[in-house]
């Protein structure tokens, strides 16, 4: 056998005829991924954290609902969800959720979370993944903190005690928002 040179792993990957091989763009793009604020508290974390560069994330601070009977009686009944943005636009949950790769609440421990509910249904009607934050305040007991884990785990995959703001960005961070 004559001296020829037989090539390590890393110089053999990077020879011309191996680079033809590879993909010439980045195997990871942003998510489009929306936060969406269920109570006041938690509404001024999500417009703290929305100033911060996002490439694909949108931000709301409130939810409103109008209900609305249709013909047929309470069979009939049908809802409607509107999320405001930080800007003070009115979105249609529905849409807003049709259009996301994943949603996550943010929710104080001990406030009101009922609207993860609804938000919940939409998610699961669109196949959508939802990821819900705690996020205790000072004051705020185990026992609050537990009645919001109560709440909030049978509606989504993921759910995180978020003791501080920057664990929320880390959480964001990581879903390649």
């Amino acid at each position: 056998m004559g001296p020829e040179m037989i090539l390590s792993e890393s110089a053999r990957v990077t020879t011309a005829h191996e680079a033809s091989f590879r993909v010439p763009y980045p195997n990871s793009k942003p998510r489009a991924i929306k936060v969406i604020a269920l109570d006041p508290v938690s509404a001024a974390i999500v417009d703290e954290v929305s100033r911060l560069p996002w490439h694909g994330a949108s931000f709301f601070t409130s939810l409103s609902f109008t209900g609305a009977t249709a013909p047929g009686g309470a069979h009939g009944a049908s809802l409607q969800a509107w999320l405001k943005d930080l800007a003070g636009r009115t979105m249609d949950l529905v849409s807003e959720i049709a259009s996301s790769d994943f949603i996550v609440v943010v929710s104080t421990a001990g406030e009101d979370a009922q609207a993860a509910a609804v938000i919940a249904e939409v998610c699961a009607l669109h196949h959508k993944t939802l990821v819900a934050l705690v996020v205790p305040k000072p004051e705020t007991t185990e026992e609050d903190v537990s009645t919001s884990l109560r709440f909030l785990r049978p509606y989504a995959k993921m759910l995180v005690i978020a003791n501080e703001r920057d664990y929320i960005e880390a959480m964001l961070t990581a879903l390649r928002a």
